[in-house]
């Protein structure tokens, strides 16, 4: 069975657009349980302009799923990642004024550091992912460095501006799951993925559970957040 994590943090944009303690992600995240979510992630973000310390907390103690937190690899957030213990750190990249990530890891730059703070986390008994773009060579890399599971970057397929450009990324994000599987890695997936491009990333079954925030959280603005995670596990069956 595919798995749906969904990502909260733009329930937690919302509130901050106003500096107020409404609308509360972790309401969110009770309502996407609810509603067949099989986890929740956040994403502590450097400068935390959604999501703080205070929502992982009381999430970390709220929800009945997994808890997949998202971060990078500052002493502080490493630090209270090991403070929390997620039932999964999936580190990713964090760039100054980006709007969203923007592609995988480089894994050769900061592969010591990634050693290090992977292992910290190994110690707490976090599972750790590593946020990659789907090439054979990260994954290799990521294998090299222990890492538990991957989350392929789907944003190149997302952003496909023909039929032939998204099929090329739906053969490397297939490539590699495949790889991943082969060397006992888990296989998560995400990043721009919605409504209408999910169905080819769902026929690659090697992919164990997809990360899904910014298209849920727009369409529950509109329909709930309960029916807007339906819309999207009915659209995730295999």
């Amino acid at each position: 069975m595919l798995k749906l994590s969904v990502n909260v943090d733009h329930i937690a944009t919302l509130r901050e657009a106003r500096k107020t303690n409404y609308p509360d992600p972790v309401a969110a995240a009770i309502l996407a349980e609810l509603a067949g979510a099989n986890g929740i992630t956040v994403h502590l973000r450097e400068d935390r302009r959604h999501i703080k310390e205070r929502d992982v907390e009381i999430l970390r103690q709220t929800i009945k799923t997994k808890l997949n937190l998202e971060m990078g690899l500052s002493d502080s957030v490493v630090k209270f990642a090991l403070k929390i213990r997620p039932d999964m750190a999936t580190i990713v990249p964090e760039k100054e004024g980006e709007i969203t990530t923007e592609g995988g890891l480089d894994l050769s730059k900061s592969g010591q550091r990634l050693s290090e703070v992977i292992s910290l986390l190994h110690e707490a008994g976090i599972m750790v992912s590593l946020f990659i773009n789907p090439t054979p060579n990260s994954v290799r890399k990521a294998h090299k460095l222990n890492a538990d599971f991957i989350e392929i970057h789907t944003g190149l397929y997302a952003e496909a501006k023909s039929i032939q450009e998204a099929s090329e990324e739906i053969e490397r994000i297939a490539g590699a799951a495949m790889l991943a599987k082969k060397l006992d890695l888990g296989v998560n997936a995400g990043h721009g993925l919605n409504y209408e491009n999910v169905r080819e990333i769902v026929l690659i079954q090697e992919i164990d559970e997809l990360s899904i925030g910014h298209s849920i959280i727009a369409r529950a603005s509109l329909v709930g957040v309960k029916e807007a995670v339906q819309q999207m596990l009915k659209l995730m069956e295999r």
